[in-house]
């Protein structure tokens, strides 16, 4: 009983941590991870979260779950087929790779380095290094390059403001009033 509400308090404490501190909470559950990863709210690492290694500047946004293994096989082992059977496989993520909300990421998956995920993903196999992917399941959308080159005229350098002197910066841009 003492456990229980013990992993219920652990559970809401994790909910209000900033994400390097979350990071800093899964390397001490097991996750193998690099410096400067950041892990935001409700992401799921499984039961076997000693398979899972991320190298550094990792970021995984809100609900993005990592699954190391098959639960599909409980249906061979109730008809006997496989009984006592398990079927496990290693997630390896590379350096500086974003993850967007919600992606799922399956068993036996390598991430290379320098790779954008787009949020709601499904990843089924290894994505190569320099590349960006998105859908169920995940396809290569555009290099890393070309992504930059995209982006490059659009983006606004507000990432070193504070909260208000972004949103007035946004409400002008918009001409929101």
């Amino acid at each position: 009983m003492i456990k229980k509400i013990f992993n219920c308090i652990n559970k809401i404490k994790l909910k209000f941590y900033n994400p390097y501190k979350r990071a800093n909470y899964y390397k001490k559950k097991g996750v193998r991870m690099g410096k400067g990863c950041q892990i935001f709210a409700n992401v799921g690492f499984g039961s076997e979260s000693y398979l899972i290694s991320m190298g550094e500047k990792v970021k995984v946004t809100d609900g993005t779950q990592f699954i190391t293994h098959d639960g599909g096989v409980e249906v061979l082992r109730n008809m006997q087929l496989l009984p006592n059977a398990d079927n496990f496989g290693e997630i390896k993520i590379g350096n500086n790779v974003f993850f967007g909300n919600n992606c799922i990421i399956l068993p036996n998956v390598t991430i290379g380095d320098n790779v954008v995920i787009g949020a709601g993903s499904v990843v089924t196999k290894n994505i190569p290094s320099n590349t960006v992917w998105g859908g169920v399941p995940a396809k290569y959308i555009k290099s890393i390059e070309d992504y930059y080159i995209k982006l490059y005229i659009k983006v606004d350098y507000t990432k070193n403001l504070n909260k208000e002197e972004k949103k007035k910066y946004l409400l002008k841009k918009y001409n929101i009033k």
